[in-house]
């Protein structure tokens, strides 16, 4: 059946033995992870997972059904997940759905999936699966998201502190949960102890660099002018800059391309948006609109968010991640023309 954000929580409370199937599917893959990672907490702190792969379900349909009628050693309860779920592999969940034992219940992920594909049908149509969509957060949305996070780190967001974090974040989870573990930590908050955080302490753990510099290197990304990276990162550096903004800014800029782009395609000509468009960005969009289609403007956001929120990894490589990553769209740009 498909699930409504409260029935999910209300699974996170006390998990129904009876559900086999826990279908999180959207391209919010960070709010999938999130609840996933909740819902093996909440079955069991110690519960044993059994990760299994597309191609395994894929070459051996029934073995999701084994592993989930199948018990540990001693007889505890275990939790199987599936990440990457896809049509390919609904063969595999139609068989738990309908095997006649399934102990171990199924968390499965799926960023690609749509409401129109075969295995979330499959799950909605299901008594026994709990289907839930997840989308990006926008606007007041993503700000309420902001808000509710910081709670748990004992924060009180204050002013425009909500929303400038969901901005910077671009509605990726991981990465507002991120900053706002930094921004607790900068202020000693916690539940126990809650402190106010408004815009002046968002300010205090930014970075300096100015979004002027920052836009001209953007551009010389965005317009394949690979002579000119390696010249724009090093200057940037030396400025005192840092990757996360420089990515922060790159992923608001394709962003904003990319509804541009959607107009165009649905039928404005470049032209005519362009009369709308602040006259000292008017002839850098017009270029680049001209030059990327919307699908690549697709991959290139999902790039520089996945490359953000590698470098809050302990073990990263730092700033190398974001050089790397603003060479590699600059190249691509440059192969568009």
């Amino acid at each position: 059946m498909k699930a409504s954000a409260a029935q999910m929580r209300a699974q996170l409370a006390a998990p129904d033995r009876k559900v086999r199937l826990y279908l999180l599917y959207g391209p919010d893959e960070a709010g999938a992870g999130d609840i996933a990672a909740k819902l093996a907490s909440a079955i069991d702190p110690n519960v044993e997972k059994i990760d299994l792969n597309i191609k395994e379900l894929r070459d051996s349909p029934g073995r999701l059904a084994d592993e989930a009628a199948s018990l540990s050693l001693f007889g505890e309860r275990r939790l199987i997940r599936v990440m990457g779920a896809e049509d390919g592999i609904t063969e595999a969940f139609r068989l738990l759905l309908e095997s006649e034992a399934g102990e171990n219940p199924v968390v499965a992920t799926g960023p690609s999936l749509k409401n129109s594909s075969k295995l979330v049908k499959l799950a909605i149509a299901s008594p026994l699966a709990l289907a839930q969509a997840f989308y990006v957060p926008e606007g007041q949305d993503a700000a309420r998201l902001a808000a509710s996070i910081a709670r748990d780190h004992g924060l009180r967001l204050v002013g425009e502190t909500a929303s400038q974090l969901a901005s910077a974040a671009a509605g990726d989870r991981a990465i507002l949960t991120r900053e706002i573990e930094k921004l607790a930590l900068f202020l000693d908050a916690a539940p126990e102890r809650p402190r106010d955080a408004d815009p002046l302490a968002l300010e205090a753990i930014g970075a300096d660099i100015g979004e002027p510099e920052l836009f001209r290197t953007i551009e010389a990304i965005i317009e394949g002018r690979t002579r000119e990276i390696g010249d724009e990162l090093a200057e940037l550096n030396a400025g005192g800059g840092s990757g996360i903004p420089l990515l922060r800014m790159l992923t608001r800029r394709l962003i904003a391309l990319a509804e541009l782009r959607a107009q165009v395609d649905a039928g404005q000509s470049i032209e005519q948006l362009a009369e709308r468009i602040f006259f000292r960005e008017r002839a850098a969009t017009v270029r680049a609109l001209k030059r990327w289609s919307a699908r690549q403007l697709a991959h290139a956001i999902d790039r520089t968010r996945a490359a953000e929120r590698a470098m809050m990894h302990g073990a990263s490589a730092g700033e190398v991640l974001a050089e790397a990553e603003c060479a590699a769209i600059a190249r691509a740009a440059a192969r568009m023309r």
